[in-house]
């Protein structure tokens, strides 16, 4: 960190109570201690993801294992973060059927016999499934949606 005026630190000392106020702090400043802000913003998944996604020095790994406790981001984690774990990321998003099928759709390199699987525990998301996703086993849609 560059700005050590007093001003500066008050500044990012009360930015730093906060995840939110944390990562538009690191966002915003040049001179933020990226780490420090970074800890602080990733106790909320949803900052942990913006943290990652927009934060040039983030440290991705750790994002990821804060903004993965949640299928929405862990969906777009992957979808909008560079070198994000694509595995990691599929296992939790797909703990929802709606984030199982946007996986399949959207991310190259997505296991589509796992996401079906997960989007099969609701009859809405499997019959998307088995009609929009290339590859998908229409026959176990079939099954599952006499079940």
């Amino acid at each position: 960190m560059n700005n050590t005026s007093k001003e500066f630190l008050a500044a990012q000392e009360e930015a730093c109570k906060e995840p939110g106020t944390a990562y538009y702090f690191a966002k915003e400043n040049k001179d933020a201690d990226i780490k420090k802000c970074q800890e602080v913003a990733c106790k909320e998944h949803e900052y942990a993801y913006w943290f990652a996604r927009n934060i040039k020095e983030s440290n991705i790994k750790y994002c990821q294992e804060i903004a993965c406790k949640d299928p929405e981001y862990a969906y777009c984690f992957v979808r909008d973060v560079k070198g994000a774990h694509i595995e990691y990321c599929q296992e939790i998003a797909c703990k929802d059927p709606c984030y199982a099928f946007l996986f399949a759709k959207h991310i190259k390199g997505a296991n589509i016999e796992y996401c079906q699987k997960a989007t099969c525990k609701n009859p809405y998301w499997a019959k998307e499934f088995a009609l929009n996703i290339r590859g998908a086993n229409k026959k176990k849609y079939k099954i599952y949606s006499i079940l």
